[in-house]
């Protein structure tokens, strides 16, 4: 029999039922409690025809039931798909066609979203965030395989859908060579479970991890306002919270301002998205800690490195690969580069997913020999760390040469009137593209075009100067904080 990731949970629940196990609108509940709803979820999702092979579908904010309703479909031999219910109908609906759900599963106050999703032909159930999955018929799609324990889409709800399934062996080769890289993780600790669990890290960092470790979580529906998230922090004694940079700078805007910041909290980690070295600098100044950046993808469930603690972490990597994980640095042509050169990284692992979701075209293309092409350009140092230099499909192509726009915002980064800054590649018709940069000044700055032109010139090769500068009061994000480079070159 393969590995049951709900086995392995259920087997924590029923040792000590009373411990702790999470954190909701300021009451502790036991594992025993929580196993109580999954089995509630369970046998309803069962009476309603949800049979081995069914996907769930569902587009909920972080809460028991999205816990409870993971574990119950896992019980019955099926995987879950979820969403961002801030999607729109539009977008869910697409996404649930593609996933070909068993039903989709929204909060009971979603107001006019339940019936704009009834038309989809999708069955859907409405339930509170602490209650369990109601009675429902669903419909009967083409069954997956009983290994799949969820489907996450990673293309957002524009365009053509991509979605990744990942095994419950995938799931938990990642959380267990998380556990053994990074040792400033003890026995008994207390996860911030913030992250938005419909993406891969938050799912698996902050949701499943510590359910599979019998750690206890402190669980929020959202991030937002981090005021709240700190003081939900203190109540619950945090140790452990995984963020995305822009959680982390704003956790740190409150700190400043002069809330307290929990004495429990030791293992500040960041991922999702590149972190800035000065904001490494103010979490050391503010809280009192350094932070740990991580690195990885949702088709890698998602984690493949980490720095292992804070003695030996090298700021600006992302830290060695996981045990287990096995990596090629490429050049263009499919050659492995030599040590400490540029190349685009290929990976192959136990937590490395095997193919796209009912997409055998862009399987081809991305998975071959058991290899994975993260489509990163990396360059990884003698003691195995990486350095991330760029995505591949950010960079810029300017007169024949390569831009990386990390680059580029770094040295931006450092100018005194900028506050946050993205570097795009648009398009120019006689010579392919020009780099634009989109700065958010830091309050009461007026920094100008010229200005920081200028100031890029005299550290940056001619060709890597920006052409032009927009200034913004704000950078589009996602829902994880990770900024949506799509949109500033639509502008």
């Amino acid at each position: 029999m393969s590995l049951r990731l709900e086995t392995i949970i259920r087997k924590n629940f029923h040792e000590e039922p009373g411990e702790p196990c999470l954190w909701w609108h300021g009451t502790w509940w036991s594992r025993g409690a929580l196993e109580e709803l999954v089995e509630d979820c369970e046998n309803n999702l069962r009476a309603g025809g949800f049979r081995e092979g069914d996907r769930l579908a569902l587009a909920l904010p972080n809460s028991p039931l999205f816990l409870a309703a993971t574990l119950a479909v896992w019980r019955l031999g099926g995987g879950v798909v979820p969403l961002n219910p801030q999607a729109g109908a539009e977008g869910l609906g697409r996404a649930l066609e593609f996933a070909d759900a068993f039903g989709v599963l929204i909060p009971k106050d979603a107001g006019a979203l339940g019936s704009a999703l009834a038309a989809t032909g999708v069955p859907v159930a409405e339930a509170p965030l602490s209650g369990a999955v109601p009675e429902f018929p669903g419909r009967r799609g083409q069954p997956d395989s009983a290994d799949t324990g969820v489907v996450f889409f990673t293309s957002g709800t524009t365009g053509h859908p991509k979605a990744v399934p990942l095994t419950h062996g995938n799931l938990y080769s990642d959380v267990a060579a998380c556990l053994e890289r990074v040792d400033e993780i003890g026995q008994e600790e207390v996860f911030l479970n913030a992250l938005p669990n419909f993406h891969a890290l938050g799912f698996t960092v902050c949701a499943l991890m510590p359910l599979l470790s019998n750690f206890s979580q402190v669980l929020l529906p959202s991030f937002m306002p981090p005021e709240a998230t700190l003081d939900a922090m203190r109540q619950g004694k945090v140790t452990v919270a995984a963020a995305v940079p822009t959680m982390i700078a704003l956790l740190m805007g409150v700190a400043a301002r002069g809330q307290l910041v929990p004495s429990s909290l030791k293992l500040l980690i960041s991922g999702g998205d590149r972190m800035p070295s000065r904001l490494d600098e103010r979490a050391r100044r503010i809280l009192g800690l350094n932070v740990l950046e991580g690195y990885g993808l949702t088709e890698t469930s998602p984690v493949l490195a980490v720095n292992p603690n804070y003695r030996t972490r090298k700021p600006g990597t992302v830290g060695p690969l996981l045990p287990g994980v096995e990596a090629q640095i490429r050049d263009p042509e499919g050659n492995l580069v030599l040590p400490g050169q540029e190349g685009k990284l290929w990976v192959r692992g136990p937590n490395v997913a095997t193919s796209y979701f009912r997409d055998p075209e862009l399987t081809s293309r991305r998975f071959a020999d058991g290899w994975f092409d993260t489509q990163d350009m990396v360059r990884q140092d003698e003691d195995g760390y990486l350095t991330v230099i760029s995505r591949v499909s950010d960079i810029i192509i300017v007169g024949g040469f390569n831009v990386y726009p990390q680059e580029v915002e770094a040295v931006l980064a450092e100018h005194p009137a900028v506050r946050e800054v993205a570097v795009v590649g648009v398009p120019r018709s006689l010579s392919g593209e020009i780099v634009k940069a989109f700065v958010v000044p830091k309050n009461g700055a007026t920094p100008t075009s010229r200005e920081l032109v200028a100031f890029c010139r005299e550290r940056l090769p001619h060709y890597k100067v920006p052409r032009s500068v927009a200034f913004l009061e704000a950078l589009p994000r996602s829902s994880i904080g990770e900024v949506l480079k799509r949109e500033l070159k639509a502008r």
